[in-house]
């Protein structure tokens, strides 16, 4: 029985936008290109143009055998865990695309698999051809394609020896940075055994090895705790947004919508942020998973004070909390430490899951603090000198050699 791989990808240029996919069919023994598909679809989502992508893929492996085993790899991971069946498919757009990808060949020949963006870039050129190709009201066309070449290259390209392992939690600065230096100490040495090589170039540059991870931290909107400054963490009630809130998280999903970069959306389990991520998750046609690590701090009996009843009535335990980020609050709630390590944690899993991709992360304060704070480095008492307003938008890049790159903090252009 013949073996074929298929790759497909799909994009869209504004989320809706102008869209496109691409699919190739490689030979699993030979790695032979035997079929390459692509077309530009006109105003579609990332994952109608995916699903597009993967249909064009199947189709073109049926063409050449209906009897082949075709093992699928995609960077989609919502295409792959729904055509798996491990994850429901409930948005109305996907259920016929999905219904037609699943017609196509038999159930029992066709295997999926989740592969990193940047294995997946044959299909993901042919996708942009098409998108080209489109913006100038043509039609993709395999005699122009330069996808396959570019594809090639890339696999025979000498990937960097691997750095030493850094001390420290994976994404923290300090590890990033010690990597680095760890790659560029270890270039220097293979130099000066092979001196006819070319010098390494002395920077940043040397230590990225890819598309980063970028997470979009996202605070929910306001609660009718939030104007109040009042302590709103997991340890209490779990308020639900106001109308203002409500307001803001459509606010931020038409922004995300615009910009179009989102590819997976993940959130807090309490309310308040589960409501902030369906509004942009619908807009943006996209499922949300719930992470529980990436919930608020447990305030203890704070919770639902402001700042001045706490320390008109538990002044000690406030000022050890504010100078020791080991201190818990009053009545068994969580340290800033504890809060560290099961953000980190959570961190880590998701950076493992979406490899070079974009995600939008709905939290609160204390989580995207510590994540900002983790990746700068910074000691624990930066906590309590950033500013983090509510709907606010924050970003982080993670690079696979462990450095990390805040990219944005606080903001709420979209808002005014």
């Amino acid at each position: 029985m013949p073996k074929f791989v298929v790759e497909a990808d799909g994009g869209s240029r504004g989320n809706p936008g102008p869209a496109g996919y691409g699919a190739v069919v490689i030979d699993a023994v030979t790695g032979e290109t035997l079929a390459e598909a692509a077309e530009y679809i006109g105003v579609a989502t990332n994952n109608v143009a995916e699903y597009k992508g993967l249909i064009a893929g199947l189709k073109a492996a049926k063409a050449l055998d209906p009897g082949a085993d075709v093992h699928v790899r995609m960077d989609s991971k919502l295409v792959v865990e729904q055509m798996s069946g491990r994850w429901k498919i409930k948005h109305p757009d996907m259920k016929p695309l999905a219904a037609e990808a699943g017609r196509i060949l038999p159930t029992g020949q066709v295997r999926y698999e989740w592969i990193p963006r940047e294995k997946n870039k044959h299909a993901d050129r042919l996708a942009n051809e098409a998108m080209d190709a489109g913006k100038k009201g043509k039609k993709w066309e395999p005699s122009g394609s330069t996808a396959e070449l570019d594809a090639k290259a890339g696999r025979k390209a000498t990937r960097p020896a691997a750095a030493p392992a850094a001390q420290g939690p994976p994404g923290d600065a300090a590890a990033g940075a010690a990597k680095a230096r760890a790659a560029l100490a270890a270039s220097y040495e293979l130099s000066a055994v092979v001196p006819e090589q070319a010098a390494p170039s002395v920077g940043w540059g040397a230590a990225d090895l890819g598309t980063p991870a970028t997470f979009v931290l996202l605070r929910h909107g306001e609660t009718a705790l939030t104007p109040e400054k009042r302590f709103s963490g997991s340890g209490g009630g779990d308020p639900e947004l106001s109308a203002v809130g409500r307001r803001q998280a459509d606010a931020v999903a038409a922004a995300l919508a615009a910009r179009g970069t989102i590819q997976a959306v993940v959130s807090s389990p309490l309310l308040r942020c589960r409501e902030t991520a369906a509004a942009v998750a619908t807009r943006l046609g996209l499922d949300v998973d719930v992470e529980d690590g990436l919930r608020e701090t447990d305030f203890g009996a704070w919770e639902g004070m402001t700042f001045t009843e706490v320390r008109e009535r538990y002044a000690d335990d406030l000022s050890a909390w504010l100078a020791s980020p080991g201190v818990a609050p009053t009545g068994g709630g969580e340290s800033f430490s504890a809060v560290a390590t099961r953000v980190a944690a959570t961190r880590d899993a998701l950076l493992a899951r979406h490899a070079g991709r974009t995600v939008l992360v709905v939290t609160h304060v204390t989580p995207v603090k510590t994540l900002v704070r983790l990746a700068l480095g910074a000691p624990p008492e930066s906590l309590f000198r950033m500013e983090l307003s509510a709907a606010s938008l924050s970003a982080v890049a993670y690079y696979a050699d462990g450095n990390a790159s805040l990219r944005l903090l606080n903001d709420t252009s979209h808002l005014r």
